[in-house]
């Protein structure tokens, strides 16, 4: 009886070391299943993807490095201040001279890239929540999940689904980048003043005018701040995807590590921490106001502004 008692209690004491739910078994037929039935859907979910970044990535490495810079600088012209543009300038030299040039290009083909699907799909997905409590309360907890799921556990199902390379790290990378844009789409629909609404319904607009021509770019701005975080955490995830044979900066940083070779891994790190804060600060400045920064449009200021007015005088000149 003693005996009998005693196993009694450790089985209640301990119970999880008799009972286990086969959760990894599980995992593992699930994916052997995907793989044996529908790996031919999700080798075409990649050709679009490589498409657009083979051709990114074919331009950005075609570009001088001078008319690169040229580039970069107009366009900081045109979207933030002097002190931002000098900045992006800056940290693009550094890059090509360390030598870390033609890396940097393609981790931003692979950034640009993971963005641009991003956008694609989560701004879709965050008007379409936004319109029904219903399903926000359904996508809310798919939501959490990705979004505190560690960015290693992504690998391993994109690995077997997928295979390695640049096209299975920019799908991972979209998997974990998506989220914020499409919490933070939500909130700025939902942020929309109530009175406005109202007004918009009184004047006989339609529920397309009031999304597109009211909610929409008043909530322009949380939308730009969910663009920025998604663009964040697509560099991030580039980096880390580098363990599935992506290219670019985050390769130079495993190389590194993997030889011991601190100088190179130096390299990397540091053209990911100046690519990081140039393209946070442009995305931050393209997500200010136009009123901010003294214009009413966009097309106010920057080269675009000296384009147009140099036209108009053109046309007038010509009449």
């Amino acid at each position: 009886m003693l005996e009998g008692d005693a196993t009694i209690w450790q089985i209640l004491l301990n119970p999880f070391e008799l009972f286990v739910i086969p959760f990894n078994i599980w995992m593992d037929e699930l994916l052997s299943w995907l793989v044996e039935n529908y790996r031919w859907f999700f080798q075409l979910l990649r050709m679009p993807v490589d498409y657009v970044l083979v051709n990114i990535e074919r331009v950005l490495q075609s570009i001088p490095q001078l008319v690169m810079m040229v580039i970069a600088w107009l366009v900081g012209w045109q979207v933030s201040d002097r002190r931002t543009t000098l900045f992006v300038l800056i940290s693009m030299a550094v890059i090509g001279l360390v030598g870390a040039w033609a890396e940097a290009m393609t981790t931003l083909a692979l950034v640009i890239t993971a963005v641009f699907f991003c956008v694609l799909t989560g701004l879709p997905l965050g008007i379409i929540i936004s319109r029904s409590e219903k399903i926000e309360k359904l996508v809310r907890p798919v939501l959490d999940a990705m979004q505190t799921t560690p960015s290693f556990v992504y690998l391993i199902p994109v690995v077997m689904l997928f295979g390695v390379g640049n096209v299975p790290g920019i799908i991972v990378t979209i998997t974990f980048a998506l989220p914020p844009l499409i919490r933070l789409t939500v909130l700025g629909i939902h942020q929309v003043p109530y009175d406005v609404i109202e007004a918009a319904y009184a004047f006989g607009a339609t529920e397309k005018q009031i999304m597109f021509k009211i909610k929409i770019p008043l909530a322009l701005r949380t939308i730009m701040a969910g663009i920025n975080q998604t663009l964040m955490l697509s560099l991030s995830m580039v980096v880390v995807a580098s363990m599935i044979a992506v290219g670019g900066l985050g390769q130079m940083v495993l190389r590194g590590i993997g030889r011991l070779d601190v100088g190179q891994a130096a390299v990397g790190g540091l053209g990911i921490v100046l690519m990081a804060i140039s393209l946070d600060r442009l995305t931050q400045a393209m997500g200010q106001a136009p009123r901010l920064r003294g214009t009413r449009h966009w097309y106010e200021r920057g080269p675009v502004f000296m384009v147009i007015k140099w036209w108009r005088k053109k046309k007038g000149l010509t009449e």
